[in-house]
This record gives C-alpha cells, sequence and structure tokens, in this order.
C-alpha cells in the first residue's frame, strides 16, 4: 500500500507519521469491549485498559488508516484511540476494474493522498500552515482525473 513511502513523503512537508500493520480490527474491537464489561461490571478488580489505547496512548501526531477495503473497519475502534482524531481511508468495498494504481488514487489511498489527509488534519488542528494541503494537492496532482493521471 506504501504506508512507509507515504511516511517519507511526510517527511518531505516537515511532518512526521508513525507506520502501524493491523492484522485484526476486529479482535482489537473485541478486546476494548471486553476492557469496557470488565471495567463496568466489576469496578473493585482495577481498570483494565484495551491493547489499542495502550499501544497508541502516547501517540501525539496525526493518524490516518489507509485501507484497500471499507473505512468504517478502522472506525470500529476510534474511540478508544487517544490523542488526535484520525482519519480513515478505503474503498468503501468497492470493486474497480483498473491498474492498482489507478484505483488507489481513485480512493484515496495511494501514498500521495494519504500525505494529503495527514497534512489537511494537522492543518485543521492549526500544526501546521493552512496553505499545505493545497500545496500538495497542486505537487501531487491530485485533483487531476485518475485516467490523465494514470492513461487509464
Amino acid at each position: 500500500m506504501g504506508a512507509e513511502r507515504a511516511a517519507a513523503a511526510a517527511e518531505d512537508w516537515g511532518v512526521a507519521a508513525d507506520v502501524w500493520s493491523v492484522t485484526s480490527w476486529t479482535e482489537l474491537r473485541r478486546d476494548a469491549l471486553a476492557c469496557e464489561s470488565h471495567n463496568l461490571l466489576k469496578p473493585g478488580d482495577g481498570t483494565r485498559v484495551p491493547y489499542v489505547t495502550l499501544r497508541s496512548g502516547r501517540r501525539s501526531r496525526a493518524g490516518c488508516r489507509g485501507l484497500r477495503l471499507d473505512p468504517a473497519v478502522p472506525d470500529q475502534i476510534a474511540r478508544w484511540v487517544p490523542g488526535p482524531a484520525y482519519t480513515s481511508l478505503g474503498t468503501d468495498g468497492f470493486g474497480f476494474s483498473d491498474t492498482r494504481s489507478a484505483a488507489r488514487r481513485f480512493f484515496h489511498v495511494d501514498a500521495e493522498s494519504i500525505v494529503l489527509a495527514v497534512l489537511s488534519q494537522l492543518a485543521k488542528t492549526g500544526k501546521v500552515d493552512p496553505s499545505l494541503p493545497a500545496e500538495a494537492i497542486a505537487k501531487y496532482e491530485l485533483d487531476v482525473p485518475v485516467s490523465e493521471v494514470f492513461g487509464s
């Protein structure tokens, strides 16, 4: 998916990005729900903290989850992720018969679109100049139709 490439490109803009790999969003949600249930029903037994909260607890950077499937999947754990809000990217479960790079661009899950999502998020919170997202759009030609960029 180019997450490492997106992290490297983000550095070109003076921002940092963490790259995470998740094997099961559903298991992360199940764990978080089990912790909530335990904390609700057994208040004297000590507080349990969801794994996703522990792992992302020190996150101070903007977060962006890029997927090749429905963005609702990573949204299912959003309430247990502390720190700045994150953006879920994905293909909404639709098929798209074109080249992989064209499909990624079309659904905004390519490295350049991930950089734009991070810059947009940081601009909304005042952490970067508000003009950076527009500069990224121009630099990466993100407003040009996919067929013109990739010749599809």
